[in-house]
Order: C-alpha cells, then sequence, then structure tokens
C-alpha cells in the first residue's frame, strides 16, 4: 500500500598561474550555477527505487521480481510499479538523471540527490516496524550524505547545493492503512485526532530537523484514496458487500491531509525562508476515478496485476505468501492501478505533470517546478 547516474562536476584548471587564478575566481563565483538542483526524496513505496532489495524485509516490502518494472526498465528495479515512479518523472522534468536509491548510490551520486524511501514505510517508527526503513532512519541516512557533501565540496558549496535541493515527501499512508488492515491495538488506544497528530508530528519533525541542516525547498504529497485502492475495494466488498470505496480508510486519509496543509502553513510562518508545495493527491487520484475517459483511463477500479476482487490481494508477481497464481492484464496503459495499491507508470507520470506545473487547487502555493528555477 501506498500507501518510486548522475556525474561528478569537476573543474579542470590548466594554464598560466594567472589564468588558475582568474579560473578559479571565476568557479567560486559561478560555482552555484555549475551544479543543477539537487533532489532529496523521502517516503514510502510511492518512491521508494529499490531501497528494499537491500535490507532484511519480507517479500511483502519488495518489488524486485517480475513483473515490476517491465514496462519501461524491462526487468524489476525494486519499484512498486510497472515503471517509473513520479521522482523519476520530476528528476526527468528539472533535467537530472535519476536520483538513486541510497543503498545504490555511490558519492559521486551525492550531488545530484539521493532516495531514501522505503516501501512501507511510516511516519511512526512503529509502523511495520523491523520490516522497512522509517522516516526517522532515513532522516539519519540524508544526515549522513550531509557531512559526506561537506567532506566531498567543503563547506560553502555543500551549503549551496543542501539549500538549494528540493526535499519531497510521500509518508502516511502506511500509518493508516496496515494499522487499519491489521486492526492495531496501537491504533486502537489514541483518539482519531490524537493519531493524525502523531503522525503529522513526526513528519514536521523531520522537515525541520532537514531545514536546520540547511533545506528549504520541500514538496509533500497528500495522503491518497486509501479506500478507493483494488485493496480498500476488495476489503470494503469483504465487509460490507459493496463495491465502493472502503470509507473508513478514506475518512483517515481525509483527517490527515485536512490537518497537513494547516501544519505546513504555520511552519512556513515560523521558519524564515521555508517554502513548501502541497500535493492533493487524494483529490488528484479520486478525479480520475470518477472520470476514466476524460483523464485517458480505462480501468481505475480494478489493478493490473493480481488477483481476487478488482485483483485486490496481494499477490503481483506470486511471490508474496500463499497466493502465487495471479493475473496480469493485457494493456497496461489502460489502467490507473498496477498491483493492488500501487500506481501504474501512466498514473505516476500524470501525477508527475500536476506537481510539475499543476492547477492551484491540486498544487499550492508553489508548484514544483518554481522550486527547480529559482536558484
Amino acid at each position: 500500500m501506498g500507501c518510486l547516474y548522475s556525474y561528478l562536476y569537476a573543474l579542470a584548471l590548466i594554464g598560466s598561474l594567472t589564468t588558475a587564478v582568474h579560473c578559479l575566481a571565476h568557479h567560486s563565483h559561478h560555482s552555484h550555477k555549475k551544479h543543477k538542483v539537487a533532489l532529496f526524496v523521502f517516503g514510502d513505496s510511492l518512491f521508494d527505487p529499490g531501497n528494499n532489495n537491500y535490507i532484511n524485509t519480507t517479500t511483502n516490502f519488495q518489488a524486485n521480481f517480475p513483473p515490476y518494472g517491465e514496462s519501461y526498465f524491462k526487468h524489476p528495479t525494486g519499484r512498486f510499479s510497472n515503471g517509473r515512479l513520479i521522482p523519476d518523472f520530476i528528476a526527468q522534468f528539472a533535467k537530472l538523471p535519476l536520483i538513486p536509491a541510497y543503498f545504490q548510490a555511490d558519492h559521486r551520486g551525492f550531488i545530484n540527490g539521493v532516495n531514501f524511501a522505503s516501501a512501507g514505510a511510516g511516519s511512526l517508527v512503529e509502523t511495520l516496524s523491523g520490516f522497512v526503513i522509517d522516516l526517522k532512519t532515513q532522516l539519519g541516512y540524508f544526515k549522513k550524505v550531509a557531512q559526506q557533501l561537506k567532506k566531498k565540496l567543503g563547506g560553502k558549496e555543500s551549503k549551496t547545493l543542501i539549500s538549494n535541493a528540493v526535499y519531497m515527501f510521500s509518508i502516511g499512508s502506511n500509518d493508516y492503512a496496515f494499522r487499519f488492515s491489521t486492526n492495531s491495538t496501537i491504533l486502537n488506544s489514541y483518539t482519531r485526532q490524537k493519531y493524525v497528530e502523531m503522525v503529522i508530528g513526526n513528519l514536521t519533525t523531520v522537515i525541520k530537523d532537514i531545514y536546520e541542516e540547511g533545506g528549504r525547498k520541500f514538496v509533500i504529497l497528500s495522503v491518497g484514496a486509501l479506500g478507493c485502492s483494488p485493496s480498500g475495494r476488495a476489503q470494503n466488498l469483504q465487509q460490507t458487500n459493496s463495491s465502493g470505496c472502503l470509507k473508513e480508510l478514506n475518512d483517515w486519509a481525509k483527517k490527515h491531509n485536512k490537518a497537513l496543509p494547516k501544519k505546513l502553513s504555520k511552519l512556513e510562518k515560523t521558519l524564515q525562508g521555508f517554502k513548501y508545495s502541497y500535493f492533493e493527491l487524494f483529490t488528484a487520484a479520486t478525479n480520475v476515478i470518477d472520470n476514466p475517459s476524460k483523464n485517458g483511463f480505462k480501468e481505475t477500479k480494478t489493478a493490473c496485476c493480481g488477483s481476487g476482487p478488482f485483483r485486490g490481494l496481494v499477490s503481483c508477481g506470486g511471490k508474496r505468501g500463499e497466493l502465487k497464481e495471479y493475473e496480469l492484464c493485457k494493456n497496461v496503459g489502460d489502467y490507473l492501478f498496477f498491483d493492488n495499491g500501487h500506481p501504474t507508470e501512466k498514473s505516476n507520470l500524470m501525477s508527475a505533470r500536476l506537481l510539475w506545473n499543476g492547477a492551484h487547487n491540486l498544487v499550492q502555493p508553489y508548484n514544483v517546478k518554481s522550486f527547480f528555477e529559482f536558484v
């Protein structure tokens, strides 16, 4: 559930001492122009490019087997999709190379950014603890990268890179979805209000920590329409005999999405230079689900890959639990969902375009394009 390589710029200084000094002066004056704006990515399976391939977890939280990755990469990469994820497209629009997974990145890769996301990760450390890289641990990895950048580039240049960089987050879905599906005692021991406050509180603590490190531009996705995923519909069918969206799960998402923008707006008022772009993924997704053909899709309820009602069981690839059999659609381009809870590449491209330069009712107060333009 959703709750997705680079080059080292070197300057060769040739010629007489005078030329070298001139070049150095020229370089230091323009050094911030030499690098593109870096992209650092945090979150869950919507953004994980394969970090979970490298940790000790179960296949429920991995996508390193076919048919994942079949459309674009022609092999599984660990991305929960048939192709690219939202951060992959944002990097493409920003003319960056694909941002590498933290566990795949060599140190040269850090200059364009790093992706720390982990499928199954939550904002709360307790969410799927022991199986995923939680948000707090992802922050720890970022701090290590910041130190390495400082060693590599020196204080001044690494500071420029970190303050110009864009920081993207997709987190929260698993805090609600997996707790809900396992009827967690932790979930039940708090009021809804308190639980949502904890999820958002942990996210904003991480954002503030990155701000302290020098980060200024933040991109945050709302929680999606969890109850309208094939998995949500399958659960709803089981519980109520209705094929609609699972209302209770959507209610959690709505509560989160109502509180989060208010919190971000508060941060903007209290943290000097803090800028954010908030993407209403819930609304964007429900717009497509309600009007498939208008948005270029034929099927927005059933997954391309899976089994059971709406192909909503966790079975894509036949390597999860008892379910070895699964169905695979013929034309993935018709589908909004690739598996029981994750979008197709086409769907990710649509979200990335909206994030980049979409209507103000879906992405505000800034679009992501502006974060890469003004350095």
